[in-house]
């Protein structure tokens, strides 16, 4: 009898998997449709239609399961069978981790698991991939020594044909092939390169399109990325990147996933490892729009790394939040939060309402500046690794969500993001030049955030933080907001209130009101900095701007972000907000 339950429960989640990811492909590959027809609000819609389906399949799937399962629905040893028989299912298949990830969730959303349970639930890959990228099934154009890189570039773009055609191919494979000679220059000494191959598959995201490779040379690994516009009608090289950093920086867990069509997203991982060696293997999958399965490989990598370490968490560096506590792993880049059971004055939102916030932030277009999160439930940890007044903060402002068991800290839920510098750490810290940087740069990521039409609400600088690459992001999302469901007011001259003393404003502020002349008061810049902000960012005072993004926004336009340095566009002639590849 329990054999004939597991078997037909493991079906079922079979079934489940394989609908899930039919209709996951379906929407995938309307990508290059949406980007032809510059069809960007539908684009939009397919990503947060995509970001749902996980959650739709899943929850029809348990629903059915407990009709089959009846009172052995819990049943452990039904389960372990389940899981046997559902791995025997998964051979030979291209797609086993993340299939193995979609029993897990099931799983987990049976029992609840506490920690990790390895009879019913698949605990382990081999986490190695192949570093070089080689691959069996992965699909590839080559392109051989004793091509010019002008010849390569045309026969790229060739080879990747769209229905409404380039605009000029002859023009951007020059000017692309100008700056590949450059830099393979640069590292090798001489433009000349022993082989390059690119992945038929496109990567599509928000207006952009995006062909992604790498040239091998005298040994080293270059990484190639062609970003495609349709500005016009007709298909534009906007950018070329043969530098790591410009690529990750297109990769970054601060913007939203790819829609690209692949068989086997281990080796197409494997290939993305390969040109950007120091990305995370769970960022790579997330990137890919695989997010369940990124969560998984974040999962276990940390796992692994609480296996050969001993340091303890601790609070993570910066100023305390008044809706979060965030602690950190010193060895290891990722910051905990965990929300608070009660916020201080004069905070008024709920728990409910912050979460609200962060599922806004895992829909919405993240533009490059805000964090991408995972949330975690159910976790245990030995106590002996935290800190005593972390676990004693903990326990007291977050008891509805930690609790002891004997040696074991028990976190009921909480949310992970790359840890980065707060802001306001790094400009003490930095120089005089990385800190004008900085500044200027955090006023840039303000007016991209507005492209996409997000308020951070709350502009202190310890609210956002400073990554690898120097670029400022956002990562304290309770006061985030839409930039359409603001009004960007004058301030009121007050002569009255000071004449009569008052401390508050006589005139009325609504809930929604922002003055954007007071930025400056909450940003607490003095000195040259202030100086540089409002030379170059000045405009972010004035509600003249914003009442400007929030009228394109109310109008339709889909305002671009570019993932990368100007410096690094072809046509110079195409800038500002003219049109969110981000």
């Amino acid at each position: 009898m329990s054999r004939n339950l597991a078997i037909r429960g493991a079906a079922l989640l079979a079934e489940a998997y394989e609908a899930y990811k039919a209709q996951y492909e379906e929407i995938t590959r309307r990508a290059a449709r949406r980007f032809c027809g510059a069809e960007w609000h539908a684009m939009q819609r397919d990503s947060v239609e995509r970001l749902g389906l996980y959650r739709k399949v899943l929850d029809k799937a348990i629903a059915e399961l407990g009709a089959i399962l009846g009172e052995a629905t819990r049943d452990h040893s039904v389960w372990s069978l389940m899981k046997d028989v559902y791995s025997r299912i998964l051979r030979g298949t291209t797609d086993v981790e993340l299939a193995e990830t979609f029993f897990n969730s099931a799983t987990r959303r049976i029992y609840h698991t506490v920690g990790v349970d390895p009879g019913i639930e698949f605990v382990s890959l081999d986490p190695s991939l192949d570093s070089s990228g080689k691959a069996r099934f992965l699909v590839v154009w080559e392109y051989p020594r004793g091509t010019g890189s002008e010849a390569m570039v045309r026969q790229i773009l060739e080879d990747h044909p769209f229905s409404i055609g380039y605009e000029d191919l002859e023009r951007d494979a020059a000017l692309a092939a100008r700056i590949i000679d450059e830099r393979l220059a640069q590292i090798c000494g001489t433009p000349s390169w022993d082989f390059a191959e690119v992945l038929r598959p496109v990567f599509f995201r928000n207006k952009g399109a995006y062909l992604v490779g790498r040239i091998v040379s005298s040994g080293h690994i270059v990484p190639l990325a062609i970003s495609l516009v349709n500005p016009a009608g007709a298909v534009v090289v906007d950018a070329v990147m043969v530098e790591e950093d410009d690529v990750s920086i297109v990769f970054s867990f601060t913007r939203s996933y790819f829609h690209v069509d692949i068989e086997v997203p281990r080796e197409l991982v494997a290939f993305l490892k390969s040109i950007m060696p120091r990305k995370p293997v769970a960022e790579l999958y997330t990137a890919i729009g695989q997010n369940k399965h990124g969560k998984t490989e974040l999962y276990r990598d940390f796992l692994a790394h609480m296996s050969r370490t001993d340091d303890r968490f601790v609070f993570a560096p910066g100023e305390r939040g008044m809706v979060m506590l965030v602690f950190t792993l010193p060895s290891y880049d990722v910051v905990f939060k965990i929300i608070r059971d009660s916020f201080a004055y004069p905070k008024t939102t709920s728990r409910k309402d912050v979460m609200q916030k962060y599922q806004l932030v895992f829909s919405h277009t993240r533009a490059g500046r805000l964090v991408d999160v995972q949330e975690f439930e159910h976790l245990e940890f030995d106590r002996g690794r935290f800190d005593e007044a972390l676990l004693e903060a903990l326990l007291r402002e977050a008891a509805s969500t930690v609790r002891l068991e004997g040696d074991q800290v028990i976190i009921k839920h909480l949310y992970t993001e790359r840890r980065v510098t707060p802001l306001n750490i790094y400009l003490q810290e930095a120089g005089e030049e990385r800190a004008r940087e900085a500044i200027l740069d955090f006023g840039e990521g303000l007016k991209e955030l507005a492209a996409n039409n997000v308020f951070p609400g709350d502009l202190l600088l310890k609210n956002f933080g400073v990554t690898r690459h120097g670029r400022i992001v956002f990562y304290d999302y309770d006061e985030l907001t839409f930039v359409t469901e603001c009004n960007f007011r004058e301030m009121p001259q007050a002569e009255d209130d000071e004449e009569y003393g008052y401390s508050e404003p006589s005139f009325y502020v609504g809930e929604n009101d922002i003055f954007p002349e007071e930025f400056m008061t909450f940003l607490g810049l003095r000195g040259e900095l202030r100086e540089a902000f409002l030379k170059e960012h000045g405009d972010l005072l004035t509600p003249a701007f914003w009442n400007g993004i929030k009228k394109r926004h109310k109008a339709g336009e889909v305002l671009d972000v570019f993932p990368y340095r100007p410096a690094l566009r072809l046509h110079a002639q195409k800038s500002g907000f003219e049109g969110a590849l981000g």
